[in-house]
């Protein structure tokens, strides 16, 4: 595979540092490492190729296991279920498309969804085998979502959000807190919570924050206007949650509802809304607003 073709490829593909373990072959990792997967969709997967190793060339199915190994892998999902939500793109340029993500739409491909991701529906509706999303919202969630189209500035935009020069704020419907006092700042310490896929605040020193407002009341529920300050997974989703007001249709939280299918009707009330930041390569200004609104 040409340098070129292997760059391609690997930015379709997934990749897999390999962990820890007693494992004889890289077979024998993946296979435990995805339990979902068997064993012989993986053997086909190899031997047809799908299955990459750093120089990006397809590995033997006898490899032999090494703990760090880069290995590079293409999702496949048979009969991929459509999900019936349309994706807008609200700004193109050489460098950066800005996208608004609808409620029930992944980002980028994880377990069962590969194709229908926004992702995957930006590559194919722009023809840019380039992008890569420059930060992620839940698959609930709805609301804006920044690409980077540019290989050669990508780092310029990518640094804006560890050194939080840029400025995100959200909507929320959940409902009243006339007994907390607004406009709040909410810090907490965020870890890993159970299933694996929830988080929740434990004990120590905060690790994220949210500014918090109330934007509107409506009887028993209000609209929030929340400002994350950090950006871990779920964090306005646990910072609501831990004051009592869970935002409305959240299936994780307070509770995981189990085996739940998508409501399209009810979506999760929580909407990426609008980004602010100055521009790395011109130095002018930018805001973007979402055209999606969260009704009562």
């Amino acid at each position: 595979m040409s340098d070129s073709s292997f760059c391609a490829a690997r930015h379709q593909a997934s990749t897999l540092y390999l962990p820890p373990g007693a494992w004889q072959t890289v077979l024998d990792c993946l296979c435990e490492h995805f339990s979902a997967i068997s064993r012989e969709q993986w053997q086909d997967r190899i031997a047809r190729g799908r299955v990459l190793d750093a120089e990006g060339k397809a590995i033997p199915a006898d490899l032999p296991y090494r703990e760090g190994l880069r290995i590079h892998y293409f999702r496949e999902v048979p009969d991929e279920k459509p999900i019936p939500v349309v994706e807008s793109i609200l700004h193109v340029d050489e460098h950066l498309i800005v996208a608004d993500k609808p409620h029930f739409l992944p980002v980028t491909p994880a377990g069962e969804y590969v194709e229908q991701t926004l992702l995957r529906r930006l590559i194919r509706r722009l023809d840019n085998p380039h992008l890569v999303p420059l930060h992620r919202i839940d698959r609930h969630t709805a609301g804006l979502v920044l690409f980077s189209a540019n290989p050669d500035t990508r780092s310029r935009f990518q640094s804006l959000f560890p050194t939080r020069r840029i400025e995100k704020y959200y909507q929320a419907i959940a409902p009243a807190l006339p007994g907390v006092t607004f406009p709040r700042v909410h810090k907490s310490r965020m870890v890993d919570g159970e299933p694996f896929f929830r988080m929740k605040e434990g004990v120590g020193e905060p690790n994220t924050e949210t500014a918090m407002e109330v934007l509107e009341r409506n009887g028993d529920l209000w609209r929030y206007g929340l400002y994350p300050v950090t950006g871990k997974k779920h964090q306005l989703r646990v910072h609501m949650n831990a004051l009592g007001a869970a935002i409305c249709n959240d299936p994780f939280y307070p509770d995981v509802v189990r085996d739940a299918e998508d409501d399209y009707a009810n979506p999760l009330k929580l909407l990426a809304q609008g980004v602010r930041f100055v521009d790395p390569l011109t130095g002018q200004e930018r805001f973007f607003e979402s055209r999606i609104s969260l009704g009562w």
